[in-house]
Parts: C-alpha cells; sequence; structure tokens
C-alpha cells in the first residue's frame, strides 16, 4: 500500500515536472521567435507566402461559416426579439454578437483546426524527413527561415479572417431577416449604425482577434518544432495543437472580455 502510495506521488511529481519543463521552453521558444524575426520583415517574400498558406487557403471555411452563423443568428434573434416587439434592432444584435464575440472566436477556432494543424504537421514532416538538420548543417537558421515567417504570418492573417467572418455573417443575418423574414431594411442598418461603437465594439474584437493569432500560430509551431520525428509523433503534436489552441482561444476570449467589457 505504501509503495503504490508512494509510487502515484512520484507519478504526480515527474508529471508537475514535464508541465513546468515544458512551459518553460515553450515561453523560450516563443521569445527566440520574436528576437530571431528580422528575416520575416527583410525578406518579407517569405512571409507573404505563409499568409497565402495560412490566410487564403482559410478563406472558404471561414466566408461559408460565417454565413451560415449569421442567417442562423438572424433565425434564431427574430423569434427571440419578435416576443418583446423588438424585430427591429434584429441589425443591432447580429452585428453585435458577431464583432464582440462570435466573429473572432469562431475565427481562431476554425483557423486551429485548419492552418494550425497544418503548421504543426508541416513543421512536424520537416524534423521527421531531417530537413531541420540540414539546415543547421548549412548554417541556416531554421527558427528565423521557419519558424518566423509562418508566426507572422499567423498574426496578420487572424484579424483579417475574423472581420471576413463577421462582414459575412452580418450579410447573413440580413439576407434572413430583410429578404427572407421581411424586417424593414432601414432599421435593420440605421439601428446597426448607431448602436455599434468602433471602439468598444469593433476594435475590441480586432484586439481579440489578433490575440488570438498569437496564440494559436505560437502554439502550432511550438508543438511542431517540439514533436518526435515520427509518423506518430507528428500525429499525435497535430492533435495537440488542436486541442491546445481551441482551450487557450476559450481561456484568453474569457479574460479579454472581462477587462474589455466589464464598464
Amino acid at each position: 500500500m505504501f509503495e503504490r502510495m508512494t509510487g502515484g506521488l512520484r507519478g504526480i511529481g515527474h508529471t508537475a515536472i514535464d508541465g513546468v519543463w515544458r512551459i518553460g521552453y515553450a515561453s523560450r521558444f516563443f521569445l527566440l521567435t520574436l528576437f530571431k524575426s528580422g528575416i520575416s520583415f527583410r525578406r518579407f517574400g517569405l512571409t507573404i507566402k505563409e499568409i497565402y498558406f495560412s490566410g487564403v487557403l482559410s478563406l472558404i471555411i471561414i466566408v461559408v461559416s460565417g454565413l451560415f452563423v449569421g442567417m442562423v443568428l438572424g433565425l434564431q434573434g427574430y423569434e427571440t426579439l419578435q416576443k418583446y416587439g423588438s424585430e427591429q434592432a434584429l441589425g443591432v444584435m447580429v452585428a453585435l454578437t458577431l464583432t464582440r464575440e462570435l466573429g473572432p472566436v469562431v475565427s481562431a477556432l476554425l483557423f486551429a483546426s485548419r492552418a494550425g494543424s497544418a503548421i504543426t504537421a508541416e513543421i512536424g514532416l520537416m524534423k521527421a524527413t531531417e530537413q531541420i538538420t540540414a539546415m543547421e548543417m548549412m548554417a541556416i537558421d531554421p527558427i528565423s527561415r521557419v519558424v518566423a515567417p509562418r508566426f507572422w504570418a499567423g498574426v496578420i492573417s487572424m484579424p483579417l479572417l475574423a472581420a471576413m467572418f463577421s462582414a459575412v455573417g452580418v450579410f447573413g443575418g440580413y439576407l434572413v431577416g430583410v429578404v427572407m423574414i421581411g424586417v424593414d431594411e432601414g432599421a435593420f442598418w440605421s439601428q446597426m449604425q448607431a448602436a455599434v461603437d468602433f471602439r468598444q465594439d469593433i476594435l475590441n474584437g480586432i484586439i481579440k482577434s489578433v490575440v488570438f493569432g498569437v496564440a494559436v500560430t505560437a502554439i502550432a509551431l511550438f508543438e511542431g518544432y517540439d514533436a518526435p520525428p515520427t509518423a506518430e509523433g507528428v500525429s499525435h503534436a497535430t492533435t495537440r495543437t488542436v486541442v491546445t489552441s481551441s482551450l487557450a482561444v476559450l481561456a484568453l476570449d474569457l479574460v479579454l472580455t472581462a477587462f474589455m467589457f466589464r464598464g
């Protein structure tokens, strides 16, 4: 019995130590990426290429998802607002919900699933095929050449994707509310313009999307760079990227919302 308790405590201790060590290694990796980001701006073509890979190739899922989310918001919002005689405020509800919350959060979750997993798999396969080792042997810093351009591409792409998601979502709400149900078009747009504040709503949504982009891209890069150079190791790292990124986005959303909208 005593040996079992000792073994259990020893296992908890090893897990805690490994977790602390991994957090420290990830923090050092993140700071090293920022420190060696000069090539991402001196040779901006590398970053543009990764923006296409991370951002442009994610546009389809962002646009389609934003359209359907906006249409669902229009349907659900109309049913709720109609009970209180406020169906003319449908545009306000759709716009605020998208710009404040659903636009940044859902875009980040989709970005983690599509681009984040692809980044992790790509870098993990580069390790497995010893491309990273070959760069080091040729005196090419893989952090500067491989990691940093992908990091800044994700940070730049995420706010643009979130803005596209929100814009298409508002259009989806317009299609359902005005075109299909028959809400007054003038009231839909005028009340939206009067209620949505640039600083309080749109700017805070942009800040959220930037923070989510930093978190998701950093996690994807670290998991790929730290993945064991085997097929099983890369697959596990890809799974960890999606799970960890999703949890990080939701946790950061709670913290940011508490600071931004507490007044």
